[in-house]
């Protein structure tokens, strides 16, 4: 398939593609209704369009789904395959995500609003952790501890079992595949719960999970509502690990769940405020206020290291402010099929009014409104990128998680009020830091609480190195073969000898 070059290639694209598109529950190698029969409408926040009816999973589903996962895992069939088979089987895989990369774009743009350009970036992001952690599969080793000659100690990894993957609606797939990739790789079985904003490419990637030749019952997928099929499976006493990316408000909830249930593990990687902090002697003024820009407007702001709290020292602001308001005319919302649009829709009414309420509360508040600020007229959920100046830590804006293109300016006048200013929050995803000088690098990075500190750069990294934060952001870690150690047990052997 050619890949299409303009707004009206990938309009044709998607009107051939919705006429395809697989809306049931795929529970033991088989597509089926929901036992309740419910559906939920998927809609584009672009246009409105209900672009399908899905499966609204529940308890009973969950039931079934975990069964046959169990079934699946003490079979061995995964769960004992020899290393270098299931690798084989991942990065077959891989290959097929990579065939079918501009549609499962694509789907993640119908569903959630976002940029196609963005979405073909998520699918490559994608593709790469599943290869990724394929080839970590025959490359993780145990351990002979050191004894006498009277005995053999070793310690093995072996995998935890049912792995339950709750995922967000931001990066649909890309977020799925940091999940369900080592969790496969160490030999679990996996059900994934999809948001129900964006459940369509997770439903495609079952269909190619199929292809790909993992075992009957190893890779499941229940769309529906976490208050439902989410809850269930957080307090199946069958569940070895949970898995969820999404708000801390959620993150708690599921924890109190496992501690209800079974003392399952939970990895969470929760909500953020994240703090970008420029110092006056970082050099191309321009350049650093267009990554400014883009940490807070891409994905229209719907990313959870989006850097929100931008922290300027007080000598440059005043003209800083002003570039990082040139850049935000560059990134105003279109049509997410248009590869020239940077912003593209809110992903739903809910999100849409959220936001507009924290825009209207920083206006209150008394902070000073540079640009943005309003929605964009016509069908669709679209919000102009909006910044804020003089915005205080007292500030409702300042402080909460708004998870849109809303940008809140702070002035600070030495190092120590930055590091302050930065670590006054709950959260501990991400940090950035623009400066010159080696010296305050180091001892900034090392001051700032978070669990991923990005210098010179925004959102930088690649698979090797791990993903996830500190405090209320969360206790897990994505990518890298750190996150495929999360999904095994050490187990210990003592063997006497003689």
């Amino acid at each position: 398939m050619t890949r299409p070059q303009d707004l009206a290639g990938w309009r044709d694209l998607a009107e051939q593609l919705k006429t395809e598109l697989e809306c049931r529950a795929f529970i033991n190698d088989e597509f089926v209704d929901a036992e309740s029969g419910e559906t939920f409408e998927t809609i584009n926040p672009a246009t409105g369009e209900v672009l399908a009816r899905v499966a609204s999973c529940d308890a009973a589903d969950a039931d079934k789904a975990v069964a046959h996962a169990r079934e699946a895992f003490r079979g061995g069939e995964w769960s004992r395959m020899a290393p270098g088979k299931r690798k084989q089987v991942m990065l077959r895989l891989a290959d097929l995500m990579e065939q079918h990369r501009d549609e499962l774009a694509l789907l993640d743009t119908l569903d959630m609003g976002k940029p196609i350009m963005s979405s073909l970036g998520d699918m490559a992001g994608a593709i790469g952790t599943i290869r990724y952690q394929a080839e970590c599969i025959d490359k993780m080793y145990g351990e002979v501890a050191p004894t006498g000659e009277d005995a053999l100690a070793m310690v093995l990894r072996e995998p935890l079992g049912v792995v339950a993957s709750i995922v967000p609606w931001n990066f649909p797939l890309m977020m799925t595949a940091w999940k369900i990739g080592p969790a496969l790789a160490a030999g679990n079985s996996v059900i994934l719960k999809p948001s129900e904003k964006s459940p369509l490419s997770a439903l495609r990637l079952a269909q190619l999970a199929l292809e790909a030749g993992l075992p009957k019952g190893v890779f499941q997928v229940l769309p529906g509502f976490g208050h439902t099929v989410g809850k269930a499976l957080a307090l199946s006493m069958d569940v070895n690990c949970l898995a969820f990316t999404g708000s801390t408000g959620v993150g708690k909830m599921l924890m109190q769940y496992a501690g209800q249930s079974n003392l399952k593990r939970v990895y969470l990687e929760c909500g953020g405020k994240s703090p970008n902090l420029v110092f006056a002697d970082c050099r191309d003024l321009d350049r650093v206020a267009r990554h400014a820009a883009e940490a807070i407007f891409h994905n229209q702001g719907e990313v959870c290291i989006a850097g929100s709290r931008l922290l300027v020292e007080n000598s440059v602001r005043e003209a800083f402010v002003d570039k990082v308001l040139k850049a935000a005319e560059s990134m105003q919302p279109g049509d997410p099929l248009d590869p020239q649009s940077f912003m593209g829709a809110i992903v739903d009414q809910t999100q849409y009014e959220r936001i507009l309420d924290f825009i209207r509360q920083g206006v209150e508040e008394g902070a000073r409104l540079r640009t943005g600020g309003e929605a964009l007229e016509g069908p669709g959920l679209f919000i102009r990128p909006t910044v804020f100046d003089g915005v205080t830590d007292q500030m409702t804006i300042g402080r909460e998680e708004i998870f849109g293109p809303v940008l809140s300016v702070f002035g600070f006048d030495s190092e120590d009020e930055a590091v302050a200013m930065a670590n006054d929050s709950d959260y501990g995803l991400a940090a950035g830091l623009w400066s010159q000088d080696i010296d305050r690098i180091m001892r900034v990075t090392r001051r700032l609480e978070s669990g991923q500190v990005f210098v010179n750069n925004w959102a930088g990294g690649d698979q090797t190195v791990p993903f996830g934060g500190v405090k209320q952001s969360g206790n897990g870690r994505d990518k890298s073969h750190h996150s495929l150690e999360e999904y095994s047990e050490l187990k210990s052997v003592w063997m006497a000898l003689g």
